[in-house]
């Protein structure tokens, strides 16, 4: 299957609407559906991990591994966040390399000091908008294919306010970054200023419970942005998913319980490969009585 590059449909117009997918039983899931991006959150992905906050701990060795696992799990087209870059210019000329290589389409990098912080915490501190100049130029120049996108992040909102935000996403823009990331803006105003105002392809974070409000995709094109990631929107439906069953399980002792929805086992075996290898089993097993059905265990 060809898979779309974040630059060729934001050139043909479509609102790219980009799910996080934390996990691969998300990508799995995400297969089934007709969504053409995924979005692979630093957050999500540490979380579901290492069940670690988003603040800087996790290597850049462990989220590129986790990158090339969604990448090559997943029907659709992957762009990631890779934080600050991982450190300084040349943490950033081996990031581009090692997440190209991974095999997304997109490369989000940030302005905050690394270790970073999440940008809908507190605490965030920032380096100098010509510092972050350097690294999109550092990133722009190590990328192979031109078809990458480079997203430039600014988290200034709110040590320096909309003004200094947009300058800075402005020096950014002109320092060649294709994807422009104005993080945790507070108002529908806000955002239809900032896209307004800047020159390149605006994106939208529909971080459910983040300081910026939840707006639909038809309402975002409207603002005027060109395309929104939902980066908390499966963990978050996960972890709720979960508690629903272990609460069906203190107070009922079945998972079989009224208000607990479970996907199907059967869907799910196919979806994580089980009929290849039921396939494989009958072809070279000698088994003719090779299962069919899956059993957990």
């Amino acid at each position: 299957m060809t898979r779309p590059t974040l630059l060729q449909a934001l050139r043909s117009g479509e609102f790219i609407v980009a799910p996080g997918v934390h996990d691969m039983i998300a990508a799995s899931v995400f297969n089934t559906s007709k969504l053409q991006f995924a979005y692979a959150s630093g957050y999500w992905m540490t979380a579901s991990a290492y069940a670690l906050p988003d603040a800087g701990i996790v290597t850049y060795t462990q989220m590129v591994d986790r990158v090339r696992t969604l990448c090559r799990h997943i029907d659709g087209s992957v762009f990631a966040d890779a934080d600050t870059g991982f450190g300084g210019l040349l943490n950033v000329h081996h990031t581009v390399i090692g997440y190209e290589e991974a095999g997304v389409t997109g490369i989000q990098i940030e302005d905050q000091e690394f270790p970073k912080k999440c940008g809908h915490t507190p605490f965030k501190r920032l380096i100098p908008t010509e510092d972050m100049v350097e690294k999109i130029k550092v990133a722009c120049a190590a990328r192979k294919n031109p078809e990458t996108a480079i997203i430039a992040r600014t988290d200034a909102r709110q040590s320096e306010g909309f003004e200094g935000a947009l300058k800075r996403m402005q020096a950014y823009s002109d320092a060649g970054a294709d994807v422009l990331f104005v993080e945790a803006l507070t108002s529908d105003d806000e955002m239809r200023e900032a896209c307004r105002r800047l020159n390149k392809p605006t994106m939208a974070n529909m971080a459910d419970g983040g300081l910026t409000p939840i707006r639909s995709a038809a309402e975002l094109k409207e603002l005027g942005y060109n395309m929104a990631i939902y980066p908390a929107a499966t963990g978050l439906a996960a972890a709720q998913a979960a508690r629903d069953v272990f609460t069906a399980l203190e107070t009922e002792g079945t998972s079989q319980a009224p208000g607990v929805d479970l996907f199907s086992f059967k869907e799910f075996n196919s979806l994580i490969g089980f009929e290849e290898v039921w396939e494989f089993e009958r072809k070279w097993a000698g088994d003719p009585a090779a299962q069919t059905t899956g059993t957990q265990g």
